[in-house]
C-alpha cells in the first residue's frame, strides 16, 4: 500500500482564543496518530505549533520540502490567518486540505472562542485569489466518520497527483502503423503534466532479453512462478522467452527510471522473438508496473492514475471496449489479448494462443466480477480529460484472452462519449470505487473530469462530506 506524508499546519488568528486553538491542534494530532496518518508537524517552529506568523513561512516551507510531504493539511483551529495559509500553499504547490473542527455552542455570556467555520470561508476565498486549488472537508468533529474518510480520501488524491507529476514511461517501439488512435503529443505531455517518455527501439529490447537469458537466475524464477500459478500451454522454450521478456522489461524500467511501460506488441515484436508479449505484460502488471499494449501512452497514464487512486491496494487491467452484450442492453465486453494481472482473474489463468494471432504467449482468464471503476485519460487539440464511472461484472459468453462482461448504468451514453471523444477503444478498470478520488485529483492536474454515470454534485459530495462507509 502506498504511503503518503502530509504537511500538518494548524492555523489560528490572534483575535480568537489561542489556548483553544492550541487545544484543538493537539486533539487533531492525537486523532491523526490514532488513524495511523504519517505527517510532518510544525511544533518545533514556534512555541504554539501553529501557523499564523508570516515570519515562520520560510522555516515551515523548508521543513515540509525537506521531509518530502505530498500534501498540505491546514486545520483551522480557530478562525485562522487566511493570507498566511495561502502564501504557504502557493509556495509548496501541493494538494491542500481545508478543514476545521465544528464550533461549540456560545458560552453563557454569548462568547464564541473559535469561529472555525467562518475562517474556512475566508481562507477558501483567498486561496482562489492566489489561484491555489484546494480540497474541502466539511466542518465536522474529529470523531465523525467524515473526518477519517475525508483525510484518507485526501491521501489518495495526493498520491495520484504525486505519481503523475513524477511519471516516466518506457516506450518500447513506436505505435503500430495502423493505430492512429494511440498517437500522442510527447512535448505537450511533458509541458502540461511533467510526464516523460523514454523511447527505445525493439532491438534494445531483444538485447536485454539475451542478457537476461545469459544471466539465467531471474528468468528461472519467472518460469517457476508461471508453472506454479498458471496453466502453461506453451513449450519450455516459449515459456523461457516469455520469462526473458518479462525480466528484460523490468531491467529496462529500472535502467531508465520508469514507472510504466507502453509496448508496440505487434507485429514486428512477434516476428523478432516468436511470442506474444501479453503474458510478460501480465507478470509485470501483477508487480505494480503497468504495461499497456499498442504503445498507448495515454493508456499507461490512465493505469498509473487508477492504481495511485487505489493506494496500490489493487491492480488495474487494460482493456478494449469491444462488443455489446448479446442479451443485456447495458452490458459490454472488456477484453484484451491477455495482459491482465493474474490477481484480477477469478480462475487460474492459462498461457496460450490469442484470438487474433498465431504466436503463443497470451493469458486466458475471465476477470472477477463485482463493482469496479472504468476510466480513460485522453486528449486532443491541447485539451485533456478523464472519462470515468462505475461498472459491475456480469455473466456473459466465454471468449478468448483476458475478459470480463460488465454492466453500466447507461451504455448508449458511455458509447457516445467514447466515440465522440477525445477517447478511444482502450480503457482501464480496477476493482475499487475510485471515482471521487480521480475526480478531485483532476483539479490539481489541469484535467477535466468527465463522468459517464454520475453528476458532478454527487461525486463532489463524496469528497467534502464522505459517508465513511
Amino acid at each position: 500500500m502506498a504511503k503518503v506524508k502530509l504537511g500538518f499546519a494548524p492555523t489560528r488568528r490572534s483575535i480568537f482564543s489561542a489556548p483553544d486553538a492550541i487545544k484543538y491542534a493537539n486533539l487533531t494530532r492525537v486523532r491523526l496518530g490514532e488513524l495511523g496518518i504519517d505527517y510532518v508537524d510544525i511544533n518545533d517552529i514556534n512555541a504554539e505549533g501553529l501557523l499564523y506568523d508570516d515570519n515562520d513561512l520560510d522555516a515551515i516551507a523548508k521543513k515540509f520540502i525537506a521531509e518530502g510531504v505530498k500534501g498540505l493539511f491546514i486545520p483551522h483551529c480557530n478562525f485562522g490567518t487566511e493570507y498566511v495559509c495561502a502564501r504557504l500553499a502557493k509556495r509548496l504547490n501541493l494538494p491542500v486540505l481545508l478543514w476545521g473542527p465544528r464550533d461549540e455552542r456560545p458560552d453563557e455570556n454569548g462568547m464564541r472562542l473559535r469561529d472555525s467555520q467562518c475562517g474556512l470561508f475566508a481562507t477558501g476565498k483567498v486561496l482562489r485569489r492566489f489561484e491555489v486549488p484546494f480540497t474541502y472537508l466539511t466542518n465536522c468533529r474529529l470523531e465523525d466518520p467524515e473526518f477519517e474518510a475525508g483525510v484518507r480520501n485526501f491521501l489518495a488524491i495526493c498520491n495520484v497527483v504525486d505519481v503523475l507529476r513524477h511519471t516516466r514511461i518506457l516506450q518500447i517501439g513506436p505505435r503500430p502503423f495502423d493505430f492512429w488512435s494511440t498517437m500522442c503529443n510527447e512535448g505537450e505531455l511533458l509541458e502540461k503534466f511533467n510526464v516523460q517518455l523514454s523511447p527505445i527501439p525493439l532491438p534494445e529490447l531483444y538485447d536485454a532479453m539475451k542478457a537476461a537469458k545469459a544471466e539465467g537466475v531471474e528468468v528461472a524464477k519467472v518460469v517457476d512462478y508461471c508453472n506454479c500459478n498458471m496453466c502453461v500451454n506453451v513449450s519450455e522454450a516459449q515459456l523461457e522467452n516469455i520469462a526473458a521478456l518479462k525480466v528484460a522489461m523490468k531491467n529496462l524500467v529500472v535502467k531508465y527510471g520508469c514507472n510504466a511501460v507502453a509496448i508496440q506488441c505487434w507485429n514486428a515484436l512477434q516476428d523478432g522473438i516468436g511470442i506474444m508479449p501479453c503474458a510478460a505484460n501480465s507478470l509485470l502488471n501483477e508487480e505494480g508496473i503497468p504495461v499497456v499494449c499498442e504503445t498507448d501512452i495515454h493508456g499507461a497514464i490512465t493505469a498509473l492514475m487508477a492504481e495511485a487512486a487505489g493506494m496500490d491496494k489493487a491492480r488495474s487491467f487494460f482493456a478494449d471496449w469491444t462488443v455489446r452484450h448479446p442479451d443485456n442492453d447495458n452490458g459490454e465486453l472488456l477484453q484484451h489479448c491477455g495482459p491482465w494481472p493474474i490477481s484480477v482473474a477469478k480462475e487460474k489463468p492459462s498461457i496460450d494462443i490469442p484470438v487474433a494471432f498465431d504466436y503463443p504467449g497470451s493469458v486466458m482468464a475471465e476477470a472477477k466480477h463485482g463493482p469496479m471503476t472504468l476510466c480513460r485519460f485522453d486528449g486532443d487539440g491541447g485539451e485533456y480529460s478523464l472519462l470515468l464511472g462505475h461498472a459491475k461484472g456480469i455473466d456473459g459468453p466465454w471468449t478468448k484472452g483476458t475478459f470480463v462482461w460488465v454492466e453500466v448504468e447507461d451504455l448508449p451514453k458511455l458509447e457516445y462519449k467514447v466515440v465522440t471523444g477525445p477517447y478511444i477503444h482502450h480503457c482501464v478498470g480496477i476493482h475499487m470505487d475510485i471515482v471521487p478520488i480521480l475526480y478531485e485529483a483532476c483539479k490539481y492536474l489541469g484535467i477535466k473530469p468527465d463522468l459517464y454515470d454520475s453528476t458532478d454534485e454527487a461525486v463532489e459530495r463524496e469528497i467534502y462530506a464522505p459517508s465513511g462507509k
